[in-house]
């Protein structure tokens, strides 16, 4: 980028703006390991399960898987035992795919978000500089209006 400089003002230029015009916002694959073989499967098997886990499909085969065991808890007529089912087996199993799925959501809205305001800063700051650049052009203007200016008489 060349910058035409006026006597009035010369602007000094962040060196943010030299990198922001490299860099993208962050995502998911930007920050997984690449390095060590292990730290890469590891990784990779962590994320398929946690996609596999997190659907209401899985959901729903934990509530099913749960229930297989509800009329045994039932039957002990043991209200310790009724409240074990539902807490342990029931709401733990069924609660983290539902809880995962959530934060899958919410991970894809604050994405959104990250794109967005990256998206609204990049505009914010293409438009200081055609800003500059329009206040350069102004400076150069004045500066040839006051060069064709008689010198002032003392």
């Amino acid at each position: 980028m060349l910058i035409r400089m006026s006597k009035i003002y010369t602007p000094v230029l962040h060196p943010r703006i030299e990198q922001r015009k490299k860099q993208r916002p962050v995502k998911v694959a930007d920050v997984m390991p690449r390095g060590n073989p292990a730290a890469r499967f590891n990784t990779w098997l962590a994320v398929k399960v946690t996609k596999g886990v997190g659907t209401m499909w899985c959901a729903y085969a934990f509530a099913a898987l749960a229930l297989v065991s509800l009329p045994a808890a039932i039957m002990s007529r043991n209200p310790v035992l009724i409240v074990s089912w539902i807490s342990q087996t029931f709401l733990q199993l069924v609660l983290l795919s539902i809880i995962i799925v959530g934060q899958n959501v919410l991970a894809a809205a604050s994405d959104k978000r990250a794109e967005a305001t990256y998206e609204d800063a990049d505009a914010v700051l293409h438009t200081a500089l055609q800003i500059q650049d329009h206040l350069l052009a102004q400076d150069l203007e004045i500066e040839k209006i006051v060069a064709s200016l008689p010198p002032l008489k003392a």
